[in-house]
């Protein structure tokens, strides 16, 4: 039996990409967060564990063992170097770990890996197809703003940050508009009916 497709899907800060996410498990779509399997990890893979405080120091955990994401940010904010040799820590036990989800998960139609970072399918990475999540960057800071409690100096400040809409757009084989004018549901729809046709193909 073939396995199932892997969609990845991802958007900047406050584009809704876990709205869009939930709208496919509310279709029976299993979706895997590696955001918060990354943190996962960090917490019980001792490999790991071991890994970032070489790199980051014992501040990387708190009093309790606890990896401290807080901590981490902002040391690694301003720091590619850093941040890049994190990622190479984490991404790799990340992508063992969707490995490991997607053969638990063979019987459904297709499966949802969401990320804040992703490379266009197939580019170090086990993705059939990406969506991107879109919204307009000043909608996108007023949901932060609500949501988040942070200044709006931050916000953009992170924005900067991460990728550009324009480089998402050059790895999107799908984008979804979440700009409270379009509506959301019908564009999950019509992905749901491709990508489970594709998957009968």
């Amino acid at each position: 039996m073939s396995k199932p497709l892997l969609i990845g899907i991802t958007g900047g800060i406050g584009s809704g990409k876990s709205v869009v996410c939930r709208l496919f498990s509310c279709l029976e779509i299993p979706v895997y967060n590696a955001d918060d399997r990354a943190k996962w990890l960090t917490n019980h893979e001792p490999g790991i564990r071991e890994k970032v405080i070489a790199l980051l120091g014992p501040e990387s955990y708190d009093s309790e063992g606890f990896y401290d994401r807080k901590f981490v940010a902002s040391v690694v904010f301003n720091n590619e170097q850093l941040l890049k040799n994190l990622n190479a820590i984490v991404h790799p036990a990340v992508l063992k770990d969707t490995e490991n989800w997607v053969a638990e998960n063979a019987d459904s139609p297709y499966l949802i890996k969401e990320a804040a970072i992703m490379n266009k399918a197939g580019v170090g990475n086990n993705l059939d197809y990406v969506v991107v999540v879109h919204a307009p960057v000043e909608l996108r800071i007023q949901r932060i703003l609500h949501r988040d409690g942070r200044s709006e100096e931050e916000i953009r400040a992170i924005i900067h940050k991460q990728v550009s809409d324009e480089e998402r757009k050059k790895i999107a084989d799908f984008t979804i508009e979440n700009d409270e004018t379009s509506a959301l549901i019908p564009q999950v729809l019509e992905l749901n009916e491709r990508f489970k046709k594709s998957r009968l193909a």
